[in-house]
């Protein structure tokens, strides 16, 4: 077994702080204590970073080549980030908080998958190639190299042997395979469609790209409507499944609710039926066809007041063509807002309530209007029924088309209520949205509540055999993946105007994009596949003849929708993912931000899902095809903004005078500015370059500072006036590994312990060995001092030092929890604090307390070492130099963490601490006592152990040892607050009860002719009066 090889630390003699006062450290030390102040911590950070990045860099390989076969495994994923060409703080957070977790997963001996790739394709780069007049690709790539170095400089350490690059041919081979194993199963179509158009970036968008204001969700344009032919995914057939697989997902809190509930909003299912209303034409008839309506609240249709179409429904367009007024409106609509208002009346088109069928009422059998408005959506039948007296949004388009006409209600919130008009412009002018109940006079209706109502309007409609049926509604529609644009994957279709759309041959994949000059890119939008007739031109893979290629290419989305699975396999040239490789799946953890909800987190679950039933996940029907077990979004990050407070203008740095950072100037006016966190953005220029704060702070301190100032999943205020604190901490952990524990004069007999989790009770075994822990003293009667029990063993300790190790161990304990099961990380980086000054601040009391602390550092560096790898690292080598100075030549090694990597000695080689929370009952100074008068319990409270030098025994005699133990204990009794109240001198209960206030001789803290029994080591305390006033004793009590 190699002994422990540590490398020189040249800088090390700068780290010592002035020693605690109890202890002392040697004049090596002593005249450098002082010369490591902030502004030499600000060059010492980024030293120590650079000086293990460069060390990692080089055993990198060694990681990946010498890998047990029997570790357990963990994936630990981040969202890969599209290659902009510069890391953000947003970014700078995800992959820290990534990082973290795969290093202490690492530590605690998981082989760990922590891979990192480049969302490379994609309309940012296209455009940016218009601009420029490059070649995306061009772009791309040189942002990737970019990025990486950044990615490196933050103290990441990711598999770099799986990196991919979705732009590369081998990796959107794949995507094509995917997506022609999805069109072999009828899962991908093309088809006609109403599509959402950006008339900025030229191509289409999904529904999910468009924001609640009708605006693309990248270009910010008005998104407009047009009908084409475009390629979609059946992800409508998983619906069911999306949804309720989420109930799963949402156990233990392993999906955050707030993306569970933005998902399940965006399916959109809901229970309702189906109703038909017959259309009336005042110039025609039979010649249109009735109008399908869903509703959620056919308890109401006994107030119908109108019916409105969507701006494509078959009955607008019919209208349209002799329409003029119609036409315009339908033009101007176009720019309307989704959720406007404005509608317009169609003429001589009118429709008849079904409820007229079995109802003789004068309201009902009225003709209903039809309108077309801009808030009926296509998806569905393309009409709702308007019921302005129980909809909020009914009640408003009524009254902005309909005007002052009265509004009906049909629905009560008491069964014996009447129901009255409302009246335009007054009080009672609002709609009742609630359900309620039916009032009406329709017999087997009237008072029924809202549910039962729907059952029995369902029922009389279908007994005069008009249509109504109840059936559920999804808002989810099918996913549009044809974008007009170049830099995306092609889709592998060739269409033939003999065999219409063929797929292309699976040897004939992948299909590359064309190599385009740069030049052709320059101030051109659109798509230049559909250009290219070179490319376009083809041959019929089905029967030979010319057929020309698909020009659209996939979304992004479809890239990203499957890639955790590449990452697992990035080597194969057959397949996606080998079913031997995707048995690693699903991943473990997943992080990225809440935005990522409705798009790639649904259309991630979409294909996984699919993937499940084929070959390529046969594992992946054990988890119902969810991709990710456990999802962690993390919070934006908010830079600080500063504001004339006259103007509201928002200032740029150099307007702002920073000499004293907690009181701000504005240089022009001398005012104080307005500050406040705010979203970071170009306009109010509070933008921050993580570059820079690592090369000021070092990368360990940015980690750190990030990961304390909020829990992850809330918005981070970064304010970099506060990092000195965390640079601070981390100057004294530093220090710390200087071993300035040890007791100046014991430093060169100082010898690490033999194992570094060593169980306390054989670490005191072995200082019993070596003559370091001494034995306690006057421990009983005919026995001397002795180490043998557990007890004993622990009782040599002091009481201080048994509570710093129970400290340790707590500490521990709750570190590991947030790190595995709350993903705390700001709690972590606290308890690490309060770690840290416990080691420095408890005073020295034996030799025996040097080892304690020597190990209380070892589990500190350790916890430290995902956070602050570099810091940790650097501390690890330069305590082991220290300490093991002496005994090189006996080639020390801890034997329960053999170097596992040729010889490397890093941290990261030594495992995660495990608490012995075990040992935490024998290391704690109190216990739970009973105190009882004549065996009767009459209070219970935590006390004091006795020290070990007062015997356990009371059977010494009536008046023997065992008054040292009566004593200790009754002492310990009137330190509380219960003990007060019984046992207080002339006061407590027990003093009234015994009607005298003379102490007895033989217990002085007792009544006179009382009695104490004490047991179990003061556990158990009962006291009893004189025999003959028992009774009356109990009594008066």
């Amino acid at each position: 077994m190699r002994g422990l090889r540590l490398h020189p630390v040249g800088w090390r003699r700068a780290l010592l702080p002035q020693p605690p006062q109890s202890c002392s450290f040697p004049k090596l030390f002593s005249s450098i204590s002082q010369k490591l102040r902030s502004e030499k911590e600000n060059a010492l950070f980024p030293q120590i970073d650079a000086k293990w990045r460069a060390r990692w860099e080089a055993e990198e390989a060694k990681w990946h080549r010498f890998q047990p076969a029997d570790k357990r495994n963990a994936y630990i994923l981040p969202m890969f980030p599209y290659p902009s060409g510069v890391l953000h703080l947003g970014h700078l957070r995800v992959y820290t908080i990534s990082d973290v977790l795969a290093r202490f997963k690492k530590m605690q001996g998981y082989e760990v998958i922590h891979p990192i790739g480049w969302d490379a394709f994609g309309l940012p780069a296209e455009n940016a190639a218009i601009e420029r007049g490059i070649h995306p690709e061009t772009w791309t790539l040189q942002n990737i190299e970019k990025m990486k170095e950044q990615m490196k400089a933050m103290g990441g350490h990711w598999d770099w042997h799986r990196e991919i690059r979705t732009c590369d041919p081998e990796y959107y081979k794949h995507n094509q395979r995917i997506f022609l194993m999805l069109y072999e199963r009828g899962l991908a179509y093309q088809a006609e469609s109403l599509v959402n158009y950006d008339p900025v970036d030229k191509t289409v968008l999904a529904n999910e790209q468009v924001d609640a204001n009708g605006c693309s969700w990248r270009s910010g344009a008005k998104v407009e409507k047009l009908m084409l032919k475009q390629w979609f995914l059946k992800i409508s057939e998983f619906r069911k499944e999306l949804l309720y697989d989420m109930d799963k997902l949402a156990e233990n809190g392993n999906w955050p609710e707030r993306v569970l509930a933005m998902q399940r909003n965006w399916l959109g299912r809901s229970e309702g039926v189906n109703l038909s209303f017959d259309v009336m034409h005042a110039e025609r008839r039979n010649l249109l066809a009735p109008i399908e309506v869903f509703t959620t609240r056919a308890d109401t249709l006994f107030a119908v007041q109108y019916v409105a179409l969507s701006l494509n429904h078959p009955i607008i367009k019919e209208a349209a063509k002799e329409d003029k007024s119609l036409c315009g409106f339908l033009e101007r609509a176009k720019d309307l807002p989704p959720d406007s208002k404005e509608g317009h009346l169609l003429e001589n088109v009118t429709v008849k309530n079904p409820a007229s069928n079995f109802v003789d009422d004068f309201d009902i059998h009225a003709q209903i209007p039809v309108y077309v408005a801009p808030y009926v959506l296509d998806y569905g039948s393309g009409a709702v029924m308007g019921v302005p007296g129980h909809d909020f949004r009914d009640h408003a388009f009524w009254r902005a088309n309909a005007g002052d006409r009265p509004i009906r209600q049909c629905i009560t919130s008491k069964p014996d209520e009447l129901c009255t008009q409302l009246v335009y412009g007054s009080e009672q002018d609002r709609p009742m949205v609630e359900k309620g109940f039916v009032a009406t006079h329709i017999n087997g209706v009237l008072h029924l509540p809202s549910d039962q109502a729907v059952d029995e309007i369902v029922k009389l409609l279908q007994k005069k055999g008009v249509k109504a049926q109840k059936t559920e509604n999804w808002r989810l529609r099918d996913w549009l993946i044809s974008r007009q644009r170049y830099w995306g994957t092609p889709i592998p279709i060739i269409h033939c105007h003999s065999c219409g759309p063929v797929p292309v041959p699976v040897e004939d994949l992948p299909v590359q994009l064309p190599r385009l000059p740069d030049a052709f890119f320059h101030g051109k939008a659109g798509n230049p596949l559909a250009e290219d007739a070179k490319w376009k031109k083809t041959i019929c893979p089905k029967c030979g003849s010319a057929a020309k290629r698909e020009t659209d290419t996939m979304d992004t989305f479809m890239d990203s929708s499957w890639y955790f699975f590449r990452f697992l396999d990035p080597q194969n040239k057959e397949s996606p993912v080998s079913p031997t490789n995707s048995c690693r799946m699903p991943v473990d953890v997943y992080v990225g931000g809440v935005e990522h909800a409705i798009l790639h987190l649904l259309y991630a679950r979409f294909i996984s899902k699919f993937l499940a039933m084929t070959g390529l996940w046969p594992s992946g029907s054990g988890v119902n095809g969810e991709p990710f077990k456990k999802l962690i979004t993390q919070g934006m990050v908010h830079g600080k903004t500063y504001s004339d407070p006259a103007t509201g203008r928002f200032l740029r740095p150099e307007e702002v005078d920073l000499t004293e950072p907690s009181k701000p100037v504005i240089k022009s006016t001398g005012v104080t500015p307005n500050i406040s966190f705010e979203k970071m953005s170009k306009s109010k220029y509070n933008g921050v370059d993580p570059g820079a704060t690592i090369s000021k702070y070092g990368a360990d301190v940015t980690r750190a500072h990030m990961l304390f100032q909020a829990p992850i999943s809330d918005v981070l205020e970064w304010d970099e006036s506060s990092i000195t604190g965390i640079q601070r901490w981390l100057g004294r952990v530093l220090r710390l590994c200087n071993a300035i524990f040890i007791n100046g004069h014991g430093m060169k007999h100082f010898k690490p312990p033999s194992l570094l989790d060593q169980p306390l009770l054989d670490l005191l075994r072995e200082l019993r060995e070596r003559n370091i822990l001494k034995p306690a003293q006057a421990v009983n009667l005919h026995l001397g001092p002795v180490l043998g029990s557990d007890e004993e063993l622990v009782a040599a300790l002091k009481p201080s030092e048994q509570t710093f190790w129970s400290k340790v161990q707590e500490i521990i304990s709750s570190v590991t929890q947030s790190y595995s099961e709350t993903y705390s990380l700001n709690t972590v980086v606290s308890d690490l604090m309060t770690l840290t000054n416990l080691i420095i601040q408890t005073s020295h009391t034996s030799d025996a307390l040097s080892y304690l602390k020597f190990s209380a550092t070892t589990h500190l560096l350790r916890m430290l070492a995902p956070i602050a790898p570099a810091v940790a690292e650097e501390g690890w080598e330069k305590l082991h130099e220290i300490t093991t100075a002496n005994f090189k030549h006996e080639r020390l090694i801890y034997s329960d963490y053999p170097c596992n990597i040729l010889g490397s000695h890093s941290i990261f080689n030594y495992g995660f601490p495990q608490g012995e929370l075990a040992i935490l009952p024998k290391l704690n100074p109190t216990q739970q006592c009973v105190f009882m008068v004549h065996g009767k319990k009459k209070f219970e409270v935590e006390i004091g152990k006795a020290p070990l030098s007062i015997p356990n025994r009371t059977n010494e005699g009536k008046y023997g040892e065992s008054m040292k133990l009566v004593n200790w204990t009754i002492e310990q009794l009137l330190e509380t607050e219960k003990g007060k109240e019984w046992l207080a001198m002339g006061e407590g209960t027990l003093w009234k009860i015994s009607g005298t206030e003379e102490p007895s001789n033989i217990w002085p803290l007792l009544p006179k002719d009382w009695d104490i029994v004490v047991v179990k080591s003061g556990r158990l305390v009962n006291v009893t009066g004189p025999k003959k006033k028992e009774s009356d004793k109990e009594s008066s009590q």
